[in-house]
């Protein structure tokens, strides 16, 4: 009987592979780039390359219980199905039976935001809780939801997608081909172009003088300023996390979650962006829903996606034995 989990994270620049024991426990990690041209189609055989050239073939094929794999865009856990990761160029692709087919391995696919929020709540901060929201704060706005013990994933693995909630019907084009999404505004790349408006704005203020002598300008960069009582800045995390706690309280209002956990690179502003968003997520909560729910921030970081990989093969290997 193996007792090894091997959990899978693919993103838009990495791949991120972990071998894990049945508790959880990382055992090793690696990561490989994402060959995103010709539509990735060397991704899923670039995976297997790297884990036969870390591991014997003793350890794949008697060791091994299953392959767990997490992917950004539209994905089906049911079917093993990519409908869409617009970062890699896949439409339509057959992620589980590609990689199956190598692998003669039982593989489990799900979103890789999803894989985030088993794995936070399994080894990180959420400590096993029943009614979860999960967070991530990067390029994008990504989110798992665990409700009554079960991650939410819908009829076609759409559930839980915070990130493409609209918030302003004027807003930006996103990624999705629709306006205004939350992952236009509450990711790095919102907070930059928000940044660079003010900067527009105000050209002789003091942050378009740090933009003109730093040459460019970062998400981090903003939080940093702000920190230091930059007032432009401290105007652009206002309105960010303003919008980013509304959007929060409209999902909790129909999930009333225990916990939130936010994570990703605009967590590492800590209390900070904690402070800011509970401030709004208070102010447009129905009561009862924040008064029984708890803001924290992600404790795993990386490793939340292979973590959460490996969840999801151990639990869906005991259901099926």
């Amino acid at each position: 009987m193996g007792n090894k989990l091997i959990g899978i994270d693919i993103g838009g620049t990495s791949v991120k592979i972990g071998v894990l024991d049945i508790n959880g426990s990382i055992i090793q990690k690696w990561e490989i780039k994402t060959r995103k041209e010709n539509k990735g189609i060397n991704v899923v055989s670039d995976i297997w390359k790297s884990i036969n050239a870390e591991l014997t073939w003793n350890e794949i094929n008697n060791e091994v219980i299953g392959i767990g794999v997490g992917a950004p865009g539209f994905v089906s856990q049911q079917t093993g199905m990519v409908y869409e990761a617009v970062n890699i160029g896949w439409k339509n692709y057959r992620l589980k039976e590609k990689l199956q087919s190598l692998t003669n391995l039982p593989v489990f696919v799900e979103n890789d935001a999803n894989l985030a929020a088993l794995g936070e709540n399994w080894k990180g901060a959420g400590n096993n809780t029943n009614d979860i929201i999960v967070i991530t704060l990067g390029t994008g706005v990504g989110s798992g939801i665990i409700a009554n013990g079960e991650l939410l994933s819908g009829i076609n693995g759409t559930a839980g997608e915070i990130g493409h909630i609209i918030v302003d019907r004027n807003g930006l084009p996103c990624n999705c081909r629709r306006r205004g999404c939350l992952d236009t505004i509450a990711s790095g790349p919102g907070v930059v172009y928000k940044a660079m408006k003010v900067i527009e704005k105000y050209p002789t203020s003091d942050l378009a003088k740090f933009y003109e002598s730093e040459g460019d300008i970062t998400s981090k960069d903003v939080f940093q300023l702000a920190r230091k009582g930059n007032q432009l800045c401290q105007g652009i995390v206002k309105d960010i996390t303003d919008i980013l706690g509304y959007a929060i309280a409209a999902v909790s209002s129909v999930t009333n979650p225990s916990k939130i956990l936010i994570g990703g690179g605009l967590s590492n502003s800590e209390e900070q962006l904690l402070d800011a968003v509970n401030i709004s997520f208070e102010k447009y909560s129905l009561p009862r829903v924040f008064q029984s729910c708890k803001l924290e921030i992600a404790k795993l970081g990386n490793d939340a996606g292979i973590i959460g990989a490996a969840y999801l093969v151990k639990k869906l290997k005991q259901s099926s034995t």
